[in-house]
């Protein structure tokens, strides 16, 4: 963690380098977390977590709805036709 202040001090150059090497940083402002530098890779790793995430509340909240009843796609497009 580096408040902003440290950062600046750092250097952008420092700190994208850090981030490109795998190392993530913090940055802090009244000693709160108000920023983070990642690498690209881990934020499209990070990117894929949170996809998958919504994809399993998806599949848990439907199976925690399903009763089992089916419709064929016949008589779907029969009823909206």
């Amino acid at each position: 963690m580096l408040s902003v202040t440290e950062a600046s001090a750092r250097g952008i150059a420092r700190l994208v380098a850090d981030a490109a090497a795998g190392d993530e940083v913090v940055v802090t402002r009244h000693h709160r977390p108000v920023a983070a530098v990642v690498g690209v890779e881990r934020l499209q790793e990070l990117d894929e977590l949170t996809a998958d995430l919504r994809d399993l509340a998806l599949v848990i909240a439907r199976t925690a709805d399903d009763r089992g009843v089916r419709t064929p796609l016949g008589d779907v497009v029969t009823a909206f036709s």
